[in-house]
């Protein structure tokens, strides 16, 4: 049988439908025309906007008192501010290109298109967010990054997120390149196929899923935590915004996991066929997690949190996430073990005269243009 090819184009004339067809791999092609009047899944659009009205730079946050904090903490709370920034960075390495390597080549309708750009975009902020920081606490801010893989649980982890991502665009570029069928690619058979190719892409989805929604999350508390105690403020305002932010990319995975199935009867099959392997992609997350909180307080504890905490943490955001997306838990619920994180992660909560700090919310464009004649119905004067 003569392979099936993608013949992937920037520009695909065959595309006529715009406000219908598959988000990923439809069967007429690549993009066609980026037009968002009509629109299949609005909800993306909605996440570009608001990600856009959130739109920030490290540089509007003073983290100049960090120089002076930083030089006041014990050496193992140093240890923990350390650490903590050198997986950021590494974390956010993967998310600042990932997404357009691994989904923008197999992305099918416009307003998808445009929040994974938004989204990767947004994610370099976080990027260069660190640089920021560092730059203003270290006396010699290379140091930090040349050491950082020096620690073996970074370096695991990375290989962990990672993975996902790779599988899923090296399929894709086979894909791309040769077509369905058998192919001999340097020396190694190599199989092509479109569900198996669908497989990956769910998989992937649900590794980044527990990279935003959990992986972060450790980290962020760490850093939360010195702020509660007056230190480190800048960063910890900083580590707002990007919760901020990951809150939104979080939202994105979410909504990708429970329109596919309906989207694609592809995606409903393989849904229930890579259930367990799932289940076992967030176990295993929450217990790296753990180990990374046992590398963090090897020499000791701050105020306020410990190991014992970050890890009943670690298992409740866990149950959230798994029940978000359909998955069972066996962690169980119940109220926050560190209910002074809602604070930070519901900026809302966090009532501030605003030449005291930045803004962290606000709006633009706040216009309602689509209006139709149904728009109003039920009103009467």
């Amino acid at each position: 049988m003569k392979p099936v090819r993608s013949n992937p184009t920037v520009l695909n004339f065959r595309r006529q439908s715009h406000d219908s067809g598959l988000a990923f791999l439809d069967p007429e092609g690549s993009l066609g025309m980026q037009r968002y009047d009509t629109m299949k899944y609005r909800q993306f659009e909605k996440l570009t906007q608001q990600q856009l009205s959130f739109f920030w730079q490290p540089q509007e946050v003073d983290v100049t008192r960090d120089a002076k904090d930083f030089k006041d903490l014990t050496e193992h709370e140093q240890h923990i501010f350390t650490s903590n920034l050198k997986r950021q960075i590494l974390l956010d390495s993967v998310q600042g290109r990932s997404p357009n390597l691994a989904f923008l080549p197999i992305c099918t309708l416009p307003e998808l298109e445009t929040w994974i750009e938004t989204w990767s975009f947004s994610e370099i902020i976080h990027s260069k967010s660190y640089t920021h920081i560092i730059r203003n606490v270290y006396p010699n801010p290379s140091q930090v990054f040349d050491e950082m893989l020096e620690v073996q649980d970074i370096i695991d982890c990375g290989n962990e997120i990672s993975k996902y991502y790779d599988r899923l665009i090296r399929g894709v570029q086979a894909y791309q390149l040769l077509g369905e069928g058998q192919h001999t690619i340097n020396g190694e058979t190599v199989s092509v196929d479109l569900y198996q190719l669908k497989r990956l892409l769910w998989l992937c989805l649900n590794s980044v899923n527990v990279l935003e929604g959990i992986r972060f999350y450790v980290s962020f508390a760490c850093s939360w935590a010195f702020a509660e105690l007056k230190k480190m403020e800048g960063n910890a305002k900083i580590i707002k915004l990007i919760c901020r932010d990951e809150n939104l990319h979080l939202g994105s995975t979410q909504t990708l996991l429970k329109l596919l199935p309906t989207d694609d009867p592809d995606f409903a099959k393989i849904r229930e066929e890579t259930r367990g392997e799932c289940t076992a992609l967030f176990l295993g997350a929450v217990e790296q997690e753990k180990r990374w909180a046992h590398y963090l307080f090897k020499d000791g504890s701050m105020i306020g949190l410990n190991e014992k905490l970050l890890n009943e943490y670690v298992e409740w955001i866990a149950n959230k996430r798994m029940t978000a997306v359909g998955l069972p838990s066996p962690f169980k619920g119940g109220s926050n073990p560190l209910p002074w994180t809602s604070k930070w992660i519901a900026g809302a909560e966090v009532q501030v005269a605003p030449q005291e700090t930045e803004i962290s919310s606000y709006t633009i464009g706040a216009v309602k243009q689509d209006v139709t004649e149904d728009t109003f119905r039920g009103f009467s004067l």
